[in-house]
């Protein structure tokens, strides 16, 4: 598989007076390197993309890069709500060195099904690496249905899709009917294991910045046919995979990684501080793990 099968969706950190701290991101990136994620996804909704300037974009992509150095991929988050930003967000990434890009559905302008499929193939257009769909309802108010997702598998372009809707019947009517070779991504760490007894490939990640052996292994343990082992780690590690979205992400995680000197940084507005109530709860949790 050209991206593996734990991808992360890096946090970016950010200095107390809210700038970038690139010291932190290549920090972050060779931790998670070290602990087995093979494509590093920047920019992403963990990443807090919606607060990054373009050049912010373009500068974390160039640290990760360098830091991953043929160990692990990089792919790049560009998606808008806005073609015309998206198609100068993609050409950006890949002339800064991505070796792939991530495309959310639109949010907020909520795009029909058929807008969405021209939209995604303009990006298809202005660049020639591969791109990974990324739908996630919850978050941009706007599901792109399985009928479009198999539309567009037919384009090699497109190498999968991070399919974070919550439906496994989704799930399972996207991968019946699309490509052979294109790949379905869980976005949600606590139902991996279910998406891969269905057809996932894999997952993009937020839990495995923090238990990415633990995420690696329970892959592994799937795909070679150990299934109680799977689902043993599955049941280990799943109280976390909760607590981390106990609020808005990338909040508990990032009050995680402080927590374990694992240089998650500060929050950029409109996120603020965890709350004391959430904090125990992540700490809980990251007890139950063994990782306090």
């Amino acid at each position: 598989m050209h991206f593996g099968r734990l991808l992360t969706a890096m946090a970016t950190p950010f200095d107390e007076e809210g700038n970038l701290d690139q010291r932190c991101v290549r920090r972050l990136a060779e931790h998670l390197i070290a602990t087995g994620t093979e494509t590093i996804v920047v920019s992403g909704t963990t990443g807090e993309s919606p607060t990054l300037s373009a050049a912010e974009r373009v500068l974390l992509i160039e640290l990760t890069q360098d830091v991953c150095r043929g160990r692990a991929k990089v792919l790049a988050g560009v998606g808008t709500n806005s073609t015309s930003d998206t198609l100068q967000g993609a050409r950006a990434a890949v002339d800064a060195g991505a070796d792939g890009i991530m495309v959310v559905t639109p949010y907020y302008n909520k795009p029909p099904q058929d807008s969405l499929y021209h939209h995604f193939t303009e990006v298809a257009r202005a660049v020639d690496v591969p791109i990974l769909i990324y739908n996630v309802p919850g978050r941009t108010g706007c599901n792109m249905l399985p009928s479009t997702v198999v539309r567009l598998s037919q384009a090699s372009s497109f190498l999968g899709i991070k399919e974070a809707s919550g439906n496994l019947d989704q799930v399972s009517e996207i991968i019946r009917a699309v490509r052979r070779d294109f790949v379905l991504y869980s976005g949600d760490d606590s139902l991996t294991l279910p998406m891969l007894a269905v057809g996932a490939e894999g997952v993009v990640s937020v839990a495995s910045h923090i238990i990415g052996q633990e995420i690696a292994e329970m892959l592994r343990a799937h795909f070679a046919g150990n299934y109680k082992q799977a689902q043993a780690v599955h049941a280990k590690v799943f109280p976390l995979f909760k607590a981390l979205f106990c609020t808005t992400s990338p909040i508990p995680l990032k009050w995680a990684l402080n927590r374990l000197g694992l240089a998650g940084g500060a929050l950029r507005p409109p996120l603020y501080s965890i709350s004391k109530a959430e904090a125990e709860i992540v700490e809980q949790a990251l007890q139950a793990v063994g990782k306090a």
